[in-house]
């Protein structure tokens, strides 16, 4: 543990990687910039790409010079993804219950940068991943499992508490913690910025999760479509399309709140 502390240190000492990490908060606003822009086009009355990762990552190959955009995603998130691995090694908060959420935080955080970055990387090899598709097969294989009925509502509710956690977060600001935030015009934007996007991310990732618990109970992995299916849901519900609009203009400013992420984090 004590190298692996050691190895963590120095790699948070490295300009170069830090820079690399930096440039993944850049790649994640523009990820969810497209998905955002996706889902106000679905709500009015485009038929739109997939409104997730997957449908964003294909706006950013067929751009001109793709195939370059698409491996500095892969290097961005990967490098992300290793600097919050990093964290999770160096965190010493004194009061053990906390230092190992923080783990656990940082870990998942990790995971969900790195699958990203793995679908960038069969997109920047030719080929195609559906994250709405890998998400029906995943149901598909829990339900097929012993207690897979239980085993997709614990996943729906472990995905509905991230979105809440994402909700609180923005409503609280505890965001700022991470962040140097500037004084005047541009740290009152970024706060406004912040709290709107995480809540219209956290709106989101919790009805995916809802999704995952519709499909347990009603034995339908089909059901459970990710962020695209969470996304289209919303223009289901009264007043629909104005609340998927929202919600994708949330996901927007998200995107944005991501590029001055980039520039004032603490890393």
């Amino acid at each position: 543990m004590t190298s692996a502390s050691a190895a963590a240190d120095k790699a948070q000492d490295s300009t170069a990687f830090r820079v690399a990490a930096r440039v993944g908060y850049v790649v994640l606003g523009l990820l969810h910039l497209l998905i955002g822009v996706i889902a106000i086009a679905i709500a009015t009355g485009g038929a739109g790409d997939s409104a997730d990762q997957s449908g964003a990552l294909q706006q950013v190959a067929s751009a001109p010079a793709g195939l370059l955009l698409l491996w500095v995603v892969i290097v961005g998130l990967v490098a992300l993804a290793i600097w919050q691995i990093s964290e999770a090694i160096v965190e010493r908060n004194p009061d053990a219950k906390k230092r190992w959420g923080s783990r656990a935080k940082y870990v998942g955080t990790a995971v969900a940068y790195a699958a990203i970055a793995g679908t960038a990387f069969t997109a920047a090899m030719g080929g195609r991943s559906e994250s709405s598709e890998s998400t029906q097969n995943l149901s598909a294989s829990l339900l097929a499992a012993p207690g897979g009925v239980f085993l997709l509502v614990v996943v729906g509710l472990a995905v509905a508490a991230v979105g809440v956690a994402f909700i609180v977060r923005g409503i609280t600001r505890a965001f700022l913690k991470n962040l140097s935030v500037p004084g005047g015009p541009a740290g009152r934007g970024i706060r406004v910025f912040g709290t709107v996007g995480y809540v219209a991310k956290g709106i989101a990732v919790g009805v995916a999760g809802i999704l995952f618990v519709v499909a347990a109970l009603t034995h339908d992995p089909n059901a459970a479509t990710g962020l695209d299916g969470a996304l289209r849901s919303l223009a289901g519900l009264p007043f629909g399309q104005v609340v998927l609009w929202l919600v994708g203009a949330g996901l927007v400013v998200y995107g944005l709140f991501c590029f001055a992420r980039a520039r004032y984090a603490r890393m």
